[in-house]
């Protein structure tokens, strides 16, 4: 048993020393070859090392200081500015189109929608014989285009008047005629201008209110073009919080002309939008301020008081000039309620009477301003940035009846 255990001890031990160099033959690595004694003339020369005797001076002319050339190009030649950021770029400026005469420019395009008025009463008033149902024709007319009532009752009364006296008409007579008549009834002699003259220490200021959909920010933008036409500067307040894209809409208007933009944030206070439009104004040396409000609907009070909070807000810094009430000329008669209420709120200066090309009611200049005893100032005539024009009475007369 001894002889045994002594056997597998032995074994053992014979075995891991066979072991041990297997392995260490499969560790051990052959050496590198020996460098070769003569130099190799292919290779770099060494760097010399510190205390190393610098090389001789060469025979060669010493470049000056403006033939060494300087990192990001030779000297002398700008350095190539970085493109521009999209969108940061300044927009450029346009030249508003010039304010007089621009509705006689804009004359065929209201004329295509107010000539049926001008027409169909110089076709009555042509016949041979004028009775009492060629007269109530000559109302209808009158009354289907929105002059209204009252209005019309006196126009038709004068027409018949004047044509008993004429007694035989020929057109050239009875279109002057009309065009006097209605040229009366329009009002010639009414006081336009809008007013936006600054005074001493203060620009003009001006609050556009309307109801929704009329085109209550694209007026005030598009005024914003007829007072820097006419060489005023102008800032905008985009106090209509409560509509996310009024303040941008506006701005963008403002951009176009270089007009200065005041707005707050999403649904804050109009007021103090107002308020502090009218404080950068003055600080600027502006000539007018002009104030878009939030479109109002007639049938709420709280919106409506809010408005005439904004009214006297602005006053705190200087009376208002100007309040200007925009209607849409499409709405006919509904948009007399509308200016009823505005009326009650606000003082109402003037009114910009929009899409009036888009409507063969064109009495509705004269009904607006009988209903508020305030005249129409502005009219807008088309989608162009140009389209809004000071209202001309001839003009629009001459447009109703044609030539």
């Amino acid at each position: 048993m001894d002889i045994l255990i002594l056997a597998l001890v032995i074994a053992v031990v014979v075995l891991g020393a066979i072991g041990g160099l297997v392995i260490g033959s499969r560790r051990k690595k052959p050496q590198p070859p020996a460098p070769p004694t003569t130099p190799d003339i292919t290779a770099p020369p060494a760097e010399p090392h510190v205390g190393d005797e610098a090389e001789t001076p060469r025979d060669e002319p010493r470049r000056t200081i403006e033939e060494v050339d300087l990192p990001g190009g030779p000297a002398g030649v700008a350095v190539e500015e970085p493109p521009a950021v999209p969108g940061l770029e300044a927009p450029e400026i346009e030249i508003p189109e010039p304010t007089a005469g621009r509705l006689v420019r804009l004359r065929a395009r209201l004329s295509r929608s107010q000539n049926a008025l001008g027409k169909g009463l110089l076709t009555l008033l042509s016949r041979e014989h004028l009775d009492e149902d060629t007269w109530e024709e000559v109302e209808d007319t009158l009354l289907t285009a929105d002059v209204g009532v009252q209005p019309t009752q006196e126009l038709v009364e004068r027409l018949r008047e004047r044509v008993k006296v004429l007694g035989t008409r020929t057109p050239q007579e009875l279109r002057g005629l009309l065009r006097e008549e209605l040229l009366t009834l329009v009002g010639a002699d009414l006081d336009r201008t809008v007013k936006t003259e600054p005074a001493p220490g203060k620009p003009g200021i001006v609050m556009v209110v309307g109801v929704n959909g009329t085109g209550k920010t694209t007026t005030t933008g598009k005024l914003a073009r007829v007072l820097v036409a006419d060489g005023r500067s102008v800032v905008l307040g985009a106090a209509d919080t409560f509509r996310a894209a009024a303040a941008d809409q506006l701005q963008t208007w403002g951009e176009r002309v270089g007009a200065y933009t005041v707005r707050g944030p999403e649904g804050g206070d109009p007021a103090s939008v107002a308020f502090d439009a009218v404080k950068e104004g003055k600080e600027m040396g502006a000539d007018v301020v002009l104030i878009d409000t939030a479109g109002r609907l007639h049938t709420k009070t709280g919106l409506m008081d809010e408005l005439g909070k904004v009214k006297r807000v602005v006053e705190k810094h200087a009376p208002l000039d100007e309040v200007l009430l925009v209607l849409d000329a499409t709405t006919g008669q509904n948009g007399l309620v509308q200016a009823r209420v505005f009326a009650e709120v606000v003082d109402i200066t003037g009114i910009v009477l929009t899409k009036l090309d888009g409507t063969a009611k064109g009495g509705i200049v004269v009904a607006v301003q009988r209903e508020l005893d305030v005249p129409v100032k502005l009219v807008g005539l088309g989608e162009g940035a140009d389209d809004l024009a000071p209202f001309e009475p001839e003009a629009f007369v001459d447009a109703l009846i044609g030539d």
